[in-house]
């Protein structure tokens, strides 16, 4: 197997089962994925076919487009219903009150569902959100309709989608057993509340919550489609291991060379070959 780090950016995703998409900038990245949602309900709407999706809060970029192609267009989104993927937890494993900044629950009515226009707008009884202590909810949903149309997020920095952190080190878990996860409450990676200090709360560690609640790899890997987007500078290591590296749990959306549609939208930027640190010896 060749070396993920020196592969060429001009050949990322050649052979990989994971389609790759690079755009120039994290704006025609938003785009894209925006035009791609407004395509598959405005094809299932002339079906007359529900729309079953698991979406992110984050990244944000993809709604801001998406809702002004909603209104503009006047495409109806009364037959979706929306799962969002996860969702920070307090220290008594519930949601985190919609008054703190931090919610995903009101960063979607925030960001989304407070500027569809009504007439064209998600009824609320179809938009979800996994539940502490009723976590079997978001199967029931897609059981219900028999099937998942997509799912999409952004790709974490442990190569997680939604919070599907890779195992710990030193636990035993086989590829079979972690797609095998369904919806769960979970401890969030230090190096996932690091990175999500650093972007949303001013790099204090403290400030964000230990403990999620999040859709699984079940849920994630029974859609139709999945596209993971990787927006970032930082996302580069994991978008070469994703496309190139061994298939493994420890880089969860590695998994997805197993997946029948699966895609990435990265910024070129993430496609440049990361730096490989010469190993040096200092004379003390």
């Amino acid at each position: 197997m060749l070396d993920y780090r020196t592969i060429p950016a001009s050949e990322l995703g050649k052979g990989s089962n994971i389609k790759l998409q690079l755009c120039e900038t994290e704006v025609d990245l938003y785009w894209e994925m925006a035009m791609e949602l407004v395509e598959l309900i405005e094809e299932n709407n002339r079906l007359g076919e529900e729309t079953v999706m698991i979406i992110p809060y984050g990244p944000l970029g993809p709604y801001a487009r998406f809702v002004t192609l909603v209104n503009r267009k006047r495409i109806s989104l009364k037959k979706c219903w929306f799962i969002n993927m996860d969702e920070y937890l307090d220290e008594h494993g519930q949601y985190l009150p919609k008054t703190d900044p931090l919610s995903f629950r009101a960063g979607m009515d925030r960001i989304f569902y407070n500027l569809i226009d009504p007439e064209l707008n998600v009824p609320e009884s179809q938009r979800f959100f996994p539940e502490p202590g009723n976590e079997g909810r978001v199967w029931e949903i897609i059981s219900k309709h028999g099937k998942l149309d997509m799912c999409w997020g952004g790709v974490g920095i442990t190569g997680h989608i939604a919070f599907n952190e890779p195992p710990e080190p030193g636990e035993s878990c086989t590829d079979e057993a972690f797609l095998a996860r369904s919806t769960r409450i979970l401890k969030i990676a230090r190096e996932t509340r690091t990175i999500n200090a650093y972007m949303n709360a001013g790099s204090d560690l403290d400030g964000i919550p230990e403990t999620c609640i999040t859709v699984g790899m079940k849920e994630i890997f029974s859609a139709r489609k999945v596209r993971m987007l990787m927006p970032r500078d930082w996302n580069a290591a994991m978008l070469r291991k994703a496309l190139h590296g061994p298939i493994s749990c420890h880089v969860p959306i590695s998994l997805f060379q197993k997946h029948p549609d699966a895609k990435i939208y990265a910024i070129s930027l993430a496609a440049t070959t990361p730096v490989i640190p010469e190993i040096r010896v200092y004379n003390k």
